[in-house]
């Protein structure tokens, strides 16, 4: 692994930390609550990044630009029906690990082809592996944000206090 990569990696870990460290001892029927005025619940924003991690991978990896299963998906902001926290936090842990795997055996220079858009049909665009692992620590920077927003509304717990 480059030391750039390790680097960016690093980062990315934080922010899942403090996004974990937001959803520890969060009661199963918290995931579904609305604390603002926003359509955002925890349980809608782990199963957006997990979505967001598997799909980015699988970008990094096929060299084919084949659309990701799930990527124009509308529905992975909301909670799954039936959710439990262990239940949305593991499989967003294996997520997080097999990115980090992926990107590990990548130079950061590495051209990932993305799959067309919705609404660009027939534009094929390439990233470095860089700004794929960029955008995903923005995402997930930018969600751990609203989760911890979120979930101070919800009981007054944040991720600066469990820090």
């Amino acid at each position: 692994m480059t030391p750039e990569t390790e680097a960016i990696l690093t980062a990315l870990r934080e922010a899942r930390r403090l996004l974990l460290i937001t959803t520890t001892d969060l009661k199963d029927d918290q995931l579904t609550e609305r604390s603002t005025v926003s359509e955002l619940t925890l349980g809608g924003i782990l199963n957006h990044l997990t979505r967001a991690e598997r799909v980015w991978t699988q970008i990094l990896t096929d060299t084919t630009g084949r659309t990701p299963e799930g990527m124009w998906d509308t529905g992975q902001y909301l909670t799954p029906g039936g959710a439990t926290v262990a239940g949305l936090r593991t499989p967003y842990e294996e997520a997080a690990r097999a990115t980090d795997e992926a990107a590990g055996r990548m130079r950061p220079e590495a051209e990932a082809r993305l799959p067309e858009t919705p609404w660009e049909p027939g534009v094929v665009r390439h990233w470095p592996a860089r700004r794929i692992l960029l955008h995903l620590l923005q995402e997930t920077a930018q969600h751990t944000g609203h989760a911890d927003i979120v979930r101070e509304a919800i009981d007054g717990a944040n991720s600066t206090a469990r820090r």
